[in-house]
C-alpha cells in the first residue's frame, strides 16, 4: 500500500500521489491557511462586482458554509457561498443580499467550472434557497479514481496532494453570525481556494498520465 509518509516542513507533493493517508500522518504535516485577497461580500454593489469578476475565470474553488444543527429535527440552510479564483476568493454573505439572482445565474453557467468536494449535497443546499439548473459543477473525487487515490476528503486531499494539514478548528462554529469573524473568514476562504489548487494539480497529473490530452473532469 502506497502511503504517504510523515512530514516535517511543508514541501508540496509530486505526482503520482500515495493512494491513502492516515489521521495521524495527516496531523504530523504542515499546517497551512489562505493567505492570500478576500472579499465578504455583503451588499448587491459588491455583489455585481464580484460576480462580473469571477464571471471572466475558467475555473472556481466552490464551497459552502451552513450553520450546523445540534437537536434533533433542526436544520439550517447555507449562509455563505464561497467562490475562489485565480487571485481572490470572494465569500458572499447571503443574508446580507437583498437578491442572489446574478449569483445563481454564475453557478448556472457551464462556461465556468465551480470545483469541490461533494458539491451536490452543497448545489442541492442552494437550490432549497432559490430554485436553479446548476451547470459547470466537478466534484473533485471523480477525478482521484484514474491516479489510484482512495481518501476523498477535502482534508485528506490537501494532504496527498498539496502536502500540507488544514484547520478543522471553525467546522462546526455558527455560521449565520454577523459579523464574521476573521478566523470564520480565513477558515471559509481556504476552503474555496484549496479545492481550485487541488483540482488543478489534479488536471495537470491527469492529463500527463493521458498523454497530454486536454481534461477539464465534467
Amino acid at each position: 500500500m502506497n502511503s504517504v509518509a510523515s512530514h516535517g516542513p511543508y514541501q508540496e507533493p509530486q505526482p503520482p500521489y500515495p493512494e491513502s493517508i492516515t489521521k495521524d500522518e495527516i496531523n504530523e504535516l504542515h499546517l497551512r491557511r489562505y493567505a492570500g485577497p478576500v472579499e465578504l461580500v455583503q451588499d448587491d454593489e459588491a455583489s455585481d462586482r464580484a460576480i462580473k469578476a469571477l464571471a471572466k475565470e475558467e475555473v472556481l474553488g466552490f464551497d459552502t458554509e451552513t450553520r450546523p444543527a445540534f437537536r434533533k429535527g433542526e436544520s439550517y440552510l447555507p449562509s455563505l457561498v464561497q467562490l475562489g479564483g485565480t487571485d481572490t476568493v470572494y465569500i458572499f454573505q447571503l443574508s446580507r443580499l437583498s437578491t442572489t439572482k446574478k449569483l445563481f445565474r454564475l453557478l448556472a453557467n457551464p462556461r465556468v467550472l465551480k470545483v469541490g468536494v461533494a458539491t451536490d449535497f452543497d448545489v442541492k443546499q442552494l437550490q432549497e434557497l432559490q430554485s436553479f439548473q446548476p451547470a459547470g459543477f466537478v466534484n473533485i473525487e471523480s477525478l482521484t479514481g484514474d491516479l489510484g487515490i482512495r481518501n476523498n476528503g477535502l482534508r485528506s486531499l490537501s494532504a496527498l496532494v498539496m502536502g500540507f494539514r488544514l484547520s478543522k478548528s471553525e467546522q462546526r462554529s455558527n455560521w449565520s453570525r454577523d459579523p464574521l469573524s476573521r478566523s470564520q473568514i480565513v477558515y471559509a476562504a481556504t476552503d474555496a481556494w484549496v479545492s481550485r489548487e487541488i483540482y488543478l494539480r489534479l488536471i495537470k497529473a491527469l492529463n500527463g498520465k493521458n498523454g497530454g490530452a486536454p481534461l477539464r473532469g465534467e
